[in-house]
């Protein structure tokens, strides 16, 4: 979800587009919670199918899993790029990267919980038997939230959302040492592979828990795989032809709209082989992408602007969604109008995102890459969004 940031790196409209759209549909899926504002409970239902309302509401956590796959191909694409090899990667300047992008908006937050869990505040108070303000601390920063959610059930909702940086990250923790004692792609790219293929069994396995197969580490790690079997194969360097672009755009988008707004029909036939549906598709998006960047239409340019922002606005959009339903809630609003919400809730959430990177989270990457990080002679960067 957050990848690193290139200050001289051409955008790639594409991916942006495609990281906008995963963040609006993990916003959605936050507010058209049951107890929330659902879509269907609107007025829009009696103009559109209950069941698309219900697909726009519930696609969340299939959006995570496309922003593993982006996650991994754009991390692997600039390793690639920055070091030629693999085997030539250099973990301190890795790791220091990662630690620049992730780490302060990362405190930042821990620092307001902490501080709104200290002061009583509802809606960020952690509750749960088992549960404490230290044991979430260590699990977010060690990179085991995830787990301890399983363990002990859900956090409030701000806390929730560190799940996929503890896979995440977790994963990106292992990596270089992987490459650096496999080094041979031909060794490093099977292993990858069968990963990536144990998406639908590693999920399926966990099925006696419901909040533990949704957050384990292998299904997460291995949408992360798919995307950098992507990065590998296009480092090739042999050119897309414009058919096979076209291809994999069609192939991919009509992929990913069935896995996610299709899902009621294809779960019963495929199961968890929906999942693999949806990260093979994304991977097929992001290649034509980076092979023949795409004209997005102005009336979708905002959706690269959320692209841009989705670290920031997935860390901060909680704040927003309970402020508002506090709102909602104070002025005795009419179910039906509560799609009316929707608007403001997003642009809320574009502005806080917006202010979190321009004050906070772009100064101190700056800030720890000057320190931390010797520039090239002569960079190369990966075509990537700065997320």
């Amino acid at each position: 979800m957050a990848e690193p940031r290139h200050a001289a790196a051409p955008r790639n409209p594409g991916i942006d587009l495609l990281r906008g759209l995963a963040i609006a549909f993990v916003l959605l899926n936050h507010l058209g919670l049951p107890m929330r504002l659902p879509l269907k409970a609107s007025a829009l239902a009696d103009v559109l199918p209950v069941r698309l309302l219900q697909a726009l509401n519930y696609n969340g956590y299939e959006a995570v899993f496309v922003f593993f796959v982006i996650s991994g191909f754009l991390i692997a694409g600039n390793a690639l790029e920055r070091w030629g090899s693999l085997a030539r990667i250099e973990p301190g300047a890795f790791y220091a990267r990662r630690f620049a992008r992730i780490v302060p908006c990362l405190v930042a937050l821990l620092a307001v919980l902490g501080a709104l869990h200290g002061l009583g505040v509802a809606d960020y108070t952690i509750h749960r038997p088992g549960q404490s303000l230290g044991g979430a601390l260590i699990a977010a920063l060690g990179l085991h939230l995830n787990w301890y959610e399983g363990r002990t059930g859900y956090l409030p909702g701000s806390w929730d959302v560190l799940w996929s940086l503890s896979i995440e990250e977790a994963f990106y923790l292992g990596f270089p040492m992987a490459c650096l004692l496999i080094r041979r792609i031909r060794f490093l790219a099977p292993l990858l592979l069968a990963l990536a293929l144990s998406l639908p069994w590693t999920r399926g396995a966990l099925d006696g828990n419901e909040i533990w197969q949704e957050k384990a580490y292998l299904p997460g790690m291995a949408a992360i795989a798919t995307g950098v079997l992507g990065a590998l194969w296009f480092a090739r360097g042999k050119r897309a032809s414009p058919r096979a672009v076209r291809l994999l755009r069609w192939g991919g988008a009509l992929g990913l709209l069935g896995a996610t707004l299709g899902g009621h029909w294809l779960w019963p036939l495929l199961h968890e082989g929906v999942m693999l549906l949806l990260t093979g598709s994304t991977l097929a998006l992001l290649l034509a992408f980076r092979s023949e960047p795409p004209r997005v239409p102005r009336g979708l340019r905002w959706l690269c602007s959320w692209g841009r922002l989705s670290y920031e606005i997935y860390l901060s959009h909680m704040f927003v969604v309970f402020a508002l339903m506090r709102l909602y809630r104070w002025t005795g609003a009419d179910a039906r109008t509560g799609f009316l919400w929707y608007l403001p809730a997003f642009a809320a959430c574009w502005v806080l995102g917006m202010l979190v990177a321009r004050c906070w989270s772009m100064p101190c990457e700056r800030w720890l890459r000057g320190r931390w990080l010797r520039p090239a002679k002569n960079p190369v960067e990966a075509v990537s969004p700065a997320g």
